[in-house]
């Protein structure tokens, strides 16, 4: 008899309203692959936009899928000719994304080189809280940016999911780093070794700061990208991460010597391995914002959905 798990689903795109719990079958590992028991799950901003047709929606056409891809657990079982793993083995990871990954279940299946064992420090909550936000900040500042002792970073909404941890990682590289948030959260990006904190409710960023070798845009409006180009010495590289760089903000960029890009998080073992190594140094800190049950998710995503969390929201399913 197949063995079922809890689900989350949905049958159209919409508000959390239309997320709901479902029966499905466990899935089996494929060859190199690891079955996870799922412990925790974090919600980004890329499972609401898609939830509700947007987003990478795109790509999967019509429901019914199951989103998510932050994941902290425990190796149920393992395919053939994986290694790296073995059963037990506490795990976090970021499977299979862009493509459907079906992380917010009880159960999950991905490549084994898609996860590292989770650190003794952090719970399943924290863990789950890293993959995808802290993979995109990595793959950013480390591969794409190469940010080197010295160098000037500047990163909008420095408090959310991706943008806590980008501050951790560039200062770690020896950077000097500004951050955007309001002022109720600007001690709180100090305490993370922000070396500059701005309110872009006080008055236009561009005007405040300038000469600097890379913005991670994390607003995702064509006009902010456009601004964030201001603040950029020649030469100087903004990183557009949702949605990607706007036609208008690629060609001011190319008028003026300067750089814009888009990006999309992959899976990545090395990355993952270099913030495990940086929590473990104690370089890098995970904030929860939200701790929620699955039963609770449409919850999870509105929180998620209002852009005014702190760190990241979490679903635990045991």
């Amino acid at each position: 008899m197949t063995k079922q798990m809890n689900t989350l689903t949905q049958d159209v795109y919409g508000g959390p309203e239309v997320l709901r719990i479902a029966r499905t079958d466990r899935p089996a590992p494929e060859p190199t692959e690891v079955l996870v028991r799922v412990h925790a799950a974090g919600v980004n901003p890329v499972d609401v936009k898609t939830s509700r047709g947007e987003g990478l929606a795109w790509y999967y056409g019509e429901p019914p899928y199951t989103l998510g891809w932050d994941v902290s657990g425990t190796v149920e079982e393992v395919g053939f000719g994986v290694t790296t793993l073995a059963v037990g083995d506490e795990v976090l990871g970021m499977p299979k994304f862009p493509r459907l990954a079906g992380g917010f279940a009880e159960y999950v299946t991905a490549p084994s080189r898609h996860w590292v064992r989770k650190p003794a420090v952090l719970g399943h909550a924290e863990a789950a809280a890293l993959p995808l936000a802290g993979l995109t900040a990595w793959q950013i500042i480390v591969d794409t940016a190469e940010v080197a002792p010295g160098q000037r970073v500047l990163v909008h909404a420095a408090a959310g999911g991706v943008g806590h941890l980008a501050v951790q990682i560039a200062k770690a590289r020896g950077a000097y780093v500004i951050g955007t948030a309001r002022a109720a959260k600007h001690d709180f990006l100090r305490e993370l070794g922000a070396d500059e904190v701005l309110d872009y409710t006080e008055a236009p960023f561009e005007e405040r700061v300038g000469d600097l070798d890379l913005v991670v845009d994390n607003i995702g409006d064509p006009e902010h990208q456009l601004r964030s180009l201001r603040t950029v010495r020649e030469g100087g590289l903004v990183v557009a991460v949702p949605g990607g760089a706007d036609p208008a903000a690629a060609e001011r960029a190319r008028a003026t010597g300067k750089r814009i890009t888009g990006v999309l998080v992959e899976p990545d073992l090395l990355g993952l391995r270099g913030l495990v190594e940086l929590i473990e140094a104690k370089l890098l800190r995970i904030e929860v914002a939200a701790e929620l049950p699955l039963a609770r998710a449409a919850e999870a995503f509105e929180l998620v959905a209002s852009g005014r969390t702190r760190g990241k929201v979490v679903l635990t399913l045991g």
